[in-house]
């Protein structure tokens, strides 16, 4: 298993977007661009593949520890740095299709509801 392998295999099971990586390497004092970090998630016949260095890896895993743990002296939980990150995955941007059609029958026995006590 390569580095590049065990890299994408932690970026999915953390549910990470390329710029949380970016900033996550930050902790670790590495600075990485998204174009390079995207070079190490593409397939190995892509012409702009690029293999991940064991220094990208050891600096990713320790602002990984920085991020979930946070430091010394200002300590964090990680199962709420982790639970953030669910919640916020989970949450919808838009209602579902079928909170549309909920809230839209809703209106209309609002609306058939308020016409028959106006002609009572």
């Amino acid at each position: 298993m390569t580095n590049n392998d065990i890299f994408k295999k932690l970026r999915v099971a953390l549910m990470l977007r390329d710029d949380e990586i970016v900033e996550i390497l930050k902790l670790a004092d590495f600075k990485i661009s998204k174009s390079e970090l995207g070079a190490f998630f593409r397939k190995e016949d892509h012409p702009n593949y690029m293999e991940c260095g064991d220094q990208v890896l050891r600096n990713f895993l320790n602002g990984l520890v920085i991020h979930l743990r946070g430091t010394k002296e200002n300590p964090t939980n990680p199962g709420d740095v982790l639970s953030k990150k669910i919640t916020k995955s989970t949450e919808r941007k838009t209602p579902s299709f079928k909170a549309q059609q909920r809230k839209k029958i809703d209106n209309n026995i609002t609306n058939v509801k308020y016409k028959n006590k106006k002609k009572s």
